[in-house]
C-alpha cells in the first residue's frame, strides 16, 4: 500500500497517504486507536474499497501487480484471501458447502476443488465430522474455524485477518493466533489489524502504527510494548514528557 487516500464520502479521507509494506513470509500487524483507518486499510488492500489516490502492489519476486483497482471477488485469483471481524459462516450453508465457496476460484476444475477443500478437512479433523451440519449448529469456536478452513481452501499466498479475537472465548483467540503464527511458518504474508495488542505483538514480524489514517510509527516488532503503544494512543507518553518524566 503507497500513500493511499481513502474515503467512504467524497471529501472526507479516511486514509490520508497511508503507506503499508508486508515482506513476504511475515507477519505484519496494523496498530492503532479507535477511528484510525486501520480496519478500512485492511479493506483497501481486501479490494473491499478502491482507493482514490496511491497504488495496492502485490510484489513476487521482480514483478509488481497493481491490483489498486481489482475488485473483492476476484482477489482471490491473485491468491490474496480476507478474514473479515465477526462471525462470516453462512449459517444455514452446510460446513461442507461453506469450505466449498472457498474453493470458487476453482470451481470450474471439480477435481481441484475437491482435493483443496479436503486437504482442509486434513488440517482441521473437526470440520470432517460436522461437514453434514448447518454452520449454525457448531459452537462459536468451530464456526471460527470454518472461517479459517474456507480462507485456506484457495491456498493464499496473502492472508488479510481483521480483529481475529473479538468476540470469541480467550481459549479460540489463542487458537485463532496459534493459526496465524503456522501461516506466517508455512510461507504465507499475514497482515493482522488487532486491538489486542499483547497477542498480535506476541506473533509479529513488523508493526505499523496508524493514527488519523496516516503513518505514526513502524519497526520490527521487538521495538514495540503493547504498554507503550497503548499509552501513546492514551496520550500518556506526550503527558510525561511535558512533565518532564523519562528523560
Amino acid at each position: 500500500m503507497r500513500d493511499v487516500r481513502a474515503e467512504y464520502h467524497r471529501g472526507q479521507p479516511i486514509l490520508d497517504g497511508l503507506s503499508i509494506s508486508a515482506p513476504a513470509g511475515e507477519v505484519t500487524v496494523i496498530l492503532g486507536p479507535n477511528g484510525s483507518g486501520k480496519s478500512t486499510a485492511l479493506k483497501v488492500l481486501a479490494g473491499l474499497l478502491r482507493p482514490v489516490a496511491g497504488q495496492v502492489e502485490l510484489v513476487r519476486g521482480t514483478a509488481v501487480t497493481d491490483v489498486s483497482k481489482v475488485p473483492a471477488h476476484e482477489r482471490p485469483g491473485y491468491k490474496v484471501a480476507y478474514l473479515p471481524q465477526g462471525h462470516s459462516v453462512f449459517p444455514a450453508m452446510s460446513v461442507h458447502d461453506n469450505l466449498m465457496l472457498g474453493a470458487w476460484p476453482v470451481r470450474r476444475n471439480r477435481g481441484a476443488a475437491a482435493k483443496a477443500v479436503a486437504a482442509v478437512y486434513d488440517r482441521y479433523p473437526v470440520l470432517r465430522q460436522t461437514r453434514h451440519r448447518p454452520a449454525a449448529s457448531l459452537s462459536g469456536g468451530q464456526q471460527r474455524i470454518v472461517e479459517v478452513g474456507r480462507l485456506l481452501v484457495p491456498d493464499p499466498d496473502v492472508v488479510l485477518v481483521d480483529e481475529p479475537s473479538a468476540g470469541v472465548a480467550p481459549a479460540i483467540a489463542a487458537l485463532m493466533y496459534q493459526e496465524l503464527a503456522r501461516m506466517r511458518d508455512e510461507g504465507r504474508t499475514v497482515v493482522l489489524v488487532d486491538q489486542d495488542v499483547r497477542s498480535a505483538l506476541e506473533i509479529a514480524d513488523t508493526v505499523y502504527t496508524v493514527r488519523s489514517g496516516r503513518n505514526d510509527a513502524h519497526g520490527p516488532a521487538a521495538r514495540f510494548s503493547a504498554a507503550g503503544v497503548v499509552r501513546e494512543w492514551l496520550g500518556e507518553s506526550a503527558a510525561r514528557s511535558e512533565g518532564g518524566e523519562g528523560q
